[in-house]
């Protein structure tokens, strides 16, 4: 069986990396996230790093939310465009959201910042 998940090349993990996107980077928000994001030209591929305080809950709360977003971020990463460190934050109003609506709200800050790629093959009329 194969493991859905974010690859391991597509995971922004060290706090060097953290540091210089928060640092340099351009951000976008809504209520529920913050997208912070770096252009990196030399690579072609994006990479993700996810963020959740330990003031939206317990471990089980925060672990949900991280698994949520980067499977939100797995299934659409065909209309994210390569050569960008991402770090996408959860705020409070995250804890109490279904999939769906993290979906929508996630896409949403994606296309603040001007990193959502239209669907391809997308069905037209008739």
């Amino acid at each position: 069986m194969e493991r859905c998940r974010v690859e391991k090349k597509n995971r922004l993990t060290k706090r060097e990396y953290f540091d210089k996107v928060y640092r340099h980077g351009k951000s976008a928000a809504n209520h529920q996230f913050v997208l912070y994001n770096k252009a990196q030209p030399q690579q072609a591929s994006f990479r993700l790093g996810v963020s959740v305080s330990k003031k939206l809950g317990n471990a089980v709360v925060r672990n949900r939310i991280r698994r949520l977003l980067k499977e939100i971020v797995r299934l659409n990463a065909a209309r994210i465009p390569g050569g960008y460190d991402l770090i996408l934050i959860a705020r409070k109003p995250a804890a109490e959201m279904s999939y769906h609506e993290m979906e929508k709200s996630v896409l949403h800050v994606f296309k603040r910042a001007s990193l959502l790629l239209r669907k391809e093959n997308s069905p037209g009329p008739g």
